[in-house]
């Protein structure tokens, strides 16, 4: 893919959680039945990042069930992640010590500055892989998540499966709504809109990219990134259908 093209879409999904961020996180207050499958997996321990961690819904799950590790939280929206800071300045000390936040883009490669020189041993990355562009770009960020994992971690991380739904399929939207010719994109590469009105207000409308994965396709990238998957499930929303999960491991 163009880097012109890469730019222009990931301004486009900027330009979308600029405007919606706030009203669409508030439509995702409870954390998804396949994304509390993965936490109760393992022992609440440990070194966590959170990549795309919007307004701290897991750090709050994570606070609430005796966590008693270190975690640290990267989101590109300043309105979201000031939520999350918010939420964690009214924590006791001790436990609002083991949470952090900070604004990454990891639609560009010096999202991994925000590390500094820290490893951890669980990275997750739940509903944020579909709205990177680019197969060679998706495959470098994992790639980077790779050399910062500890031995023995894991990668875990989740895909909207929306082809598994006929509502929102209908929801799909010509590129030429956003001045994008279709043979500059890759196979799966659509775009949404999303809804939103407050009572007695006209409904706003918001356009954003999305990837739809398939399973070989997840699986081809984590063997190029340099991972062996361990496990891969579906869950969430219509016929628990509409997330796929995959569990990484360094191969």
């Amino acid at each position: 893919m163009k880097a012109e093209i890469v730019s222009k879409l990931l301004a486009l999904n900027a330009q979308f959680y600029q405007t919606f961020g706030l009203a669409f996180a508030s439509t995702r207050q409870r954390l998804q039945p396949g994304i509390l499958r993965v936490l109760s997996r393992w022992p609440l321990e440990g070194h966590w990042l959170d990549l795309g961690c919007a307004h701290g819904g897991i750090a709050r799950w994570l606070a609430q069930h005796n966590f008693g590790g270190t975690y640290l939280g990267l989101d590109f929206s300043q309105a979201l992640l000031a939520e999350a800071q918010a939420w964690a300045a009214h924590l006791k000390p001790d436990l609002a010590a083991r949470f952090a936040f900070r604004q990454a883009d990891l639609g560009h490669p010096a999202w991994v500055e925000a590390l500094e020189d820290r490893r951890f041993d669980k990275v997750l990355m739940f509903a944020v892989l579909h709205h990177l562009p680019g197969q060679v770009h998706r495959q470098r960020l994992l790639a980077q998540v790779r050399t910062r994992l500890n031995p023995g971690g894991h990668l875990v991380l989740s895909v909207w499966q929306f082809q598994n739904s006929p509502r929102l399929l209908a929801r799909r939207q010509p590129w030429a709504r956003v001045g994008i010719d279709t043979a500059d994109l890759e196979p799966g590469d659509t775009l949404l809109d999303w809804r939103h009105a407050l009572p007695g207000q006209r409904e706003q409308v918001g356009l954003r990219y999305v990837h739809a994965f398939s399973h070989e396709e997840l699986h081809h990238l984590a063997q190029a990134s340099g991972f062996e998957v361990e496990e891969t499930f579906e869950s969430d929303g219509e016929g628990g259908r509409l997330g796929l999960y995959q569990i990484w491991r360094p191969d």
